[in-house]
């Protein structure tokens, strides 16, 4: 990303605030929240954004943002006992069962009030959707 510092920690905010998004028990993957930035952001800008929070670690619940296959990508951090905390249940491989905690992004209205996007609907993601074999 070739911007000015300026322009980065104001593209980092827009992160934080797609992130901020992320409810409890829910969990987004980097890619999600590039989608709903938009403007050519990519997960590893939002890798480098979550991993640049410094203090704001507090405030931004970074622990929700994983990788695409539900995956905890980093070390040295207690990401799986906050998620954990949090009701987030992994499987036998320790990831994220992304059948039952993967969030399907902000609202219509929040994502058009405020800049973002929302995320493509996945299949079976409607809370009343059944499976149809035929």
């Amino acid at each position: 990303m070739s911007t000015s510092p300026r322009d980065e920690r104001e593209y980092f905010e827009r992160i934080y605030t797609a992130s901020e998004q992320v409810p409890s028990g829910k969990v987004a993957t980097y890619g999600d929240i590039a989608t709903i930035v938009g403007d050519g952001c990519d997960a590893r800008i939002v890798g480098h954004a979550l991993g640049a929070l410094g203090a704001r670690a507090e405030t931004v619940p970074w622990q929700r943002i994983i990788n695409r296959t539900g995956g905890i990508s980093t070390s040295g951090y207690s990401q799986r006992e906050l998620l954990e905390a949090e009701g987030v249940a992994f499987d036998e491989r320790g990831h994220v069962r992304m059948d039952a905690h993967h969030w399907t992004g902000p609202s219509e209205e929040w994502a058009r009030a405020h800049g973002f996007q929302t995320l493509p609907k996945r299949p079976g993601s409607e809370p009343d959707a059944q499976l149809r074999l035929f």
